[in-house]
């Protein structure tokens, strides 16, 4: 068995009970990897429970709580790679609005999420993370395609990146990289009209959304990739060329 299987490792995805993170969950378990899943919300853990079946585990978090991410850690105990989804920026297309119409305490209440969430579960879970573990953020394609009306949620997803490099400096030898998706076909995106939908697809390379288990792939391969830190995986459909 290679080295860098995912067989019998334990996969700890906070998000993981939809979208994205529910579909690296079960891309995870079809390796052979024990997932432990984690949301805000006990149902959704126990409906994501059912849809994943044998070999996974699931805990509610808080993410906004230190509190609560510090006790959900030892809970789950050591585990070897965890990815952080929570806010599903490949799923949202909510981009805040503009400067000068912003509102600053729904841009505040993201950031708690997207940005200082991510930092609270690092900073917990990296005290228990295995020796040669991953960690993979999650961020979005305005980071590198800003745009109009969409200040925040662009510094959101650059803050996202700019931590990664810095993590993957300071939590070495552990891995830090990002995940850099467009748009994802998750269950809130694929409600919305298909002319919205092409707007933010017509142009691209491969003209259409991302079903979530081929983003997941980008995940899965930074878990595996012992070689790989400090790097944001764009999974843009060519967006980044055009």
């Amino acid at each position: 068995m290679k080295t860098n299987s995912l067989h019998e490792k334990k996969v700890v995805v906070i998000g993981g009970t939809s979208g994205i993170g529910m579909a690296i969950a079960a891309a995870a378990l079809d390796e052979g990897a024990r997932v432990v899943v984690a949301s805000s919300q006990q149902a959704n853990v126990q409906g994501a429970l059912k849809r994943l079946g044998d070999g996974a585990t699931g805990f509610a978090v808080d993410v906004k709580d230190e509190g609560s991410v510090a006790s959900f850690f030892k809970e789950v105990g050591p585990f070897d790679h965890l990815a952080f989804t929570a806010g599903d920026w490949g799923g949202g297309l909510g981009f805040g609005g503009s400067a000068r119409e912003l509102d600053l305490a729904a841009a505040q209440a993201a950031f708690t999420v997207r940005f200082w969430g991510a930092l609270a579960v690092v900073k917990h879970g990296s005290r228990t993370i295995a020796d040669g573990g991953s960690i993979t953020l999650t961020d979005g394609m305005l980071a590198h395609r800003p745009r109009k009306g969409a200040p925040a949620v662009t510094a959101m997803a650059g803050a996202i990146e700019h931590l990664t490099r810095a993590l993957a400096v300071d939590l070495a030898p552990v891995r830090v990289n990002a995940v850099c998706p467009g748009l994802v076909m998750t269950e809130h995106t694929s409600q919305l009209p298909e002319q919205v939908r092409r707007t933010f697809t017509a142009r691209l390379p491969l003209a259409r959304g991302a079903e979530p288990a081929e983003v997941a792939e980008a995940y899965l391969y930074l878990m595996r990739g012992g070689y790989t830190t400090g790097q944001v995986l764009l999974v843009d459909g060519g967006g980044s060329v055009v």
